[in-house]
């Protein structure tokens, strides 16, 4: 018998994440970063439980049940090619039983790998918006959701990343649960995609003690982070000095750095840990550069975030750079 969909009664969250999630040590990358081995820990959001995991679960679990809540029997969201927030979309649509629509970037490939077999296998549409930049990929998503409304249907729109005061309140109680694992918590260390994220933990945590690191999938991160911050608490946004670094988004967004490639063989060889060539690739390369530049010092407890994207890194046009010689 075919089950109905899940349809919120009122602004509640949606189940879909396994919290809380780890807080595991990495006492032989501290020691190799020249830190102590016990100053250095991982937040394990990529175990979070639904389609393959990531931090994108837990903005889901709000964005998803407002869309419902509003009585939307279609979701539409966008993204990259290679979208953790469009995998983990298609994800929640099959565990809510929700139809789920994804228009990425670009044009359909000849062979879908990493996210996109997932978007396909999850059983999400795909709308492809061709080279376009992100007032394009919006018009996209708008002409996606008039041809639902067309057919019928009420589309609800979750935006870019899911990264809006719904989503990113979502990272300001993961930023409670990590207080709750980690009191004397000096770093944590995050990527920065949408904004959502870090502006969730910098509103539970303080904007000392998170170190951003900026991916390069937005025009201006400090601006988007601000943004976000400002709707869930705006007398601390405007006042607050963000901490996010921009030296390690290289060529661009999608392509993979020597710092990054280097940082993931670094955790991938000393802790057994695998990253993902985009975001918490780039989350450890920035880690690893905060060490080198003594903005994280030994003797303190720091955290990086592995906010998940595994499968990406088997759809990454640079999957096999570590091919010994």
């Amino acid at each position: 018998m075919a089950l109905p969909p899940y349809r919120p009664t009122g602004p509640e969250t949606a189940a879909l994440a396994t919290l809380p999630t780890p807080l595991e040590p990495m006492p032989r990358l501290g020691v190799a970063l020249g830190l102590g081995p016990d100053d250095l820990w991982v937040k394990r959001d990529d175990l979070i439980g639904l389609g393959g995991g990531g931090n994108k679960v837990r903005k889901l679990e709000r964005t998803m049940a407002a869309a419902l809540h509003d009585g939307a029997d279609v979701v539409v969201t966008s993204g990259a090619p290679q979208s953790n927030h469009a995998r983990l979309t298609a994800a929640a649509g099959a565990r809510l039983g929700v139809p789920v629509v994804l228009v990425l970037v670009g044009d359909e490939p000849a062979t879908e790998t990493g996210n996109l077999l997932l978007d396909r296998l999850l059983g999400a549409r795909i709308v492809w918006a061709g080279d376009v930049g992100a007032e394009g990929l919006a018009a996209a998503v708008q002409d996606a959701a008039d041809h639902e409304r067309s057919a019928g249907r009420r589309p609800g729109v979750i935006p870019f990343g899911g990264s809006n005061a719904v989503g990113a309140r979502a990272y300001e109680d993961a930023g409670r649960e990590l207080l709750d694992q980690a009191p004397d918590l000096r770093d944590v260390v995050v990527a920065v995609g949408s904004g959502g994220t870090m502006a969730g933990l910098v509103s539970a945590l303080g904007p000392e003690r998170v170190l951003g690191v900026d991916t390069g999938a937005v025009d201006d991160a400090e601006d988007r982070v601000r943004s976000l911050w400002g709707a869930i608490a705006p007398d601390d946004a405007a006042a607050g000095t963000l901490r996010i670094r921009s030296d390690l988004v290289g060529a661009g967004y999608e392509v993979l750095t020597d710092d990054t490639r280097a940082a993931m063989q670094l955790v991938a060889r000393t802790e057994g840990i695998v990253l993902d060539p985009v975001y918490t690739g780039r989350a450890a390369a920035g880690l690893v550069a905060g060490v080198r530049d003594g903005v994280v010092t030994a003797g303190s407890r720091t955290v990086l975030l592995h906010s998940g994207g595994l499968p990406g890194l088997f759809g990454h046009p640079h999957a096999s750079p570590w091919r010994e010689a």
